[in-house]
């Protein structure tokens, strides 16, 4: 009797027949490609290699998400330092620090999700690795700011190559029924970067010098670059699978997201209105239209269309931007709030904002393993309404609040984040098709940093119009201690009414994302969409 079973493959090795004698009651497995038999203990072998590389993975992944989340938020620590470094004001040129790191990253992820399909996510994580290096060391070497900006944007290649590819490489690594939890386990190390990044930065500009903010990256990813280099095993994508390259839809792409990015970025600062900002989203728009149409006309496009079109898909990824919408800019606010209006310092701020990210780092591998044994249907949608309310509750502090008033409704918005964000992420690699888990990943990346743009222009906007950001200036200068007590409450009420109206702003985002996690539909769909 004989009976063939399709059997778990190992990259670069296709073992697919097992024969089974009745009365021997043994096995014996043949090789496809070479027609050798393959004894049990060395598919045993096999499936125990497998096992382990795909957790090495993970944690290649996670250090290198790491890394670069910490190696963010520890700039912003920094900027007074480098200013005063180079004589210059924290505006201006200054800010081309951060907005043109920013800026590339947008511009490139897609077209290297698209590359990482095409050639192997292990040559991009690699390749991002040894640039992001470099780069770091260019910029804590810079003996100009035109130079530091320029090594800047140099590092930002290196991230992007990195962030395009991570998240794929973890769930193509993982079956269905792990990959909530091992997304979880991802989040966790990216928080732990969010919630150290304010408190390293403070120390090490305050113990040592701002280089160092970018010589403690060298270290720590060239352990990566090695371990990835010995241990990352990978398949190459099949030559007949990878397609062509499509330059014109990268080079639009590319300008059209810049230019999106850049205008957002700039745009309170030069006025919404001004030349500046309305040639930026006049020039994002029309390359971005030319992007469409071009994706749409060619065989191999740098987006598959089949991700765009794909309502699981889709409806999963705007719900994700509206997260990011919602929940980023309570980072960017707090600061002003404990450090203009209450006189926290540097690091007293950076472990008052610990946790949002602490519990986002406890609950999201939890959510994770419910969406693996589950499904995110429901999860999803009931942690944008718990950060929902978060922010709302968030909204009611003023300058009387105590520290523990503040902790238990930040504690609230990151239990919200982490029911949503494991789940979520898992149901939109899961719709995307294995040949295009890099261009998911990459889609999934852009998102990020699209929604984390709007949510800083919006609500700095509002936090502006309002008289929020003036009031902060004056409460923080000598003048304010000269003020009458009267005119003292009516500042400090002034910047509190800008702070609640941003937080609400934010809030009506994470509402309007229960809807698009709620139409998206379930995993049964998610299956059909494949």
């Amino acid at each position: 009797m004989v009976r063939e079973d399709m059997m778990e493959k190992k990259p670069g090795k296709k073992i697919y027949g097992r024969f089974e004698s009745m009365s021997m009651n043994s096995a014996t497995i043949f090789s496809e490609e070479n027609g050798q038999v393959v004894s049990p203990s060395a598919v045993r072998a096999d499936e125990s290699q497998r096992q382990m590389n795909k957790w090495v993975i993970l944690a290649l992944a996670a250090s290198a998400s790491f890394m670069t989340t910490l190696d963010g938020s520890i700039v912003n620590i920094g900027l007074p330092s480098i200013a005063s470094t180079f004589h210059a004001g924290i505006s201006g040129a200054t800010e081309w620090i951060i907005i043109g790191y920013l800026v590339v990253i947008a511009a490139s992820l897609l077209t290297f999700g698209r590359l990482a399909d095409m050639l192997g996510r292990k040559p991009i994580f690699m390749l991002g690795l040894v640039i992001f290096i470099l780069g770091s060391m260019l910029c804590g070497l810079a003996p100009s700011l035109l130079l530091l900006i320029i090594a800047r944007l140099f590092q930002g290649i290196g991230g992007a190559l990195i962030f395009a590819v991570n998240i794929a490489m973890i769930t193509s690594s993982f079956p269905k029924n792990e990959r909530g939890l091992a997304l979880g386990l991802n989040a966790v190390v990216v928080s732990l970067g969010v919630a150290t990044g304010p408190t390293i930065g403070g120390i090490i500009t305050q113990y040592l010098t701002w280089r160092w903010i970018f010589y403690v990256n060298v270290p720590i990813c060239l352990l990566v670059l090695l371990a990835g280099w010995y241990f990352y095993r990978e398949q190459r994508p099949p030559q007949g699978q990878r397609g062509r390259f499509d330059p014109v839809g990268a080079i639009t792409l590319a300008i059209g997201l810049a230019a999106l990015t850049l205008g957002l970025s700039f745009g309170q600062e030069w006025g919404w209105l001004s030349t500046g900002a309305l040639v930026s989203f006049a020039v994002g728009i029309v390359m971005l239209a030319v992007a469409v149409f071009v994706e749409t006309h060619v065989e191999h496009p740098i987006v598959n269309p089949g991700l765009v079109t794909n309502r699981i898909f889709a409806f999963a990824n705007v719900s994700f931007i509206l997260c990011m919408m919602a929940l980023f800019a309570p980072g960017f606010l707090l600061p002003f709030y404990f450090q203009e209006l209450r006189g926290f310092s540097t690091v007293e701020t950076g472990l008052l904002l610990t946790p949002l990210p602490l519990m986002l780092a406890i609950v999201a591998p939890l959510s994770g393993t419910l969406a693996d044994r589950f499904g995110s249907r429901w999860l999803s949608p009931i942690g944008l309404a718990l950060a929902c309310i978060g922010l709302a509750l968030l909204s009611q502090i003023n300058a009387q609040s105590s520290t523990w008033d503040i902790i238990w409704r930040l504690a609230v918005i990151g239990i919200g984040q982490g029911l949503f964000q494991s789940p979520n992420t898992r149901t939109m690699m899961g719709a995307a098709p294995q040949e295009a888990q890099g261009e998911a990943s990459g889609l999934l990346a852009t998102g990020r940093v699209v929604g984390q743009s709007i949510s800083v222009a919006l609500t700095g906007t509002v936090f502006a119009a309002l008289g929020g950001a003036a009031a902060g200036t004056l409460l923080s200068s000598p003048q304010a201690h000269h003020l009458s007590a009267l005119a003292m409450s009516s500042v400090q009420n002034t910047f509190v009414g800008g702070f609640r109206a941003s937080l609400l702003v934010c809030a009506s985002f994470a509402a309007i994302g229960i809807f698009t996690a709620l139409a998206r539909g379930n995993d049964a769909a998610v299956k059909k969409a494949k």
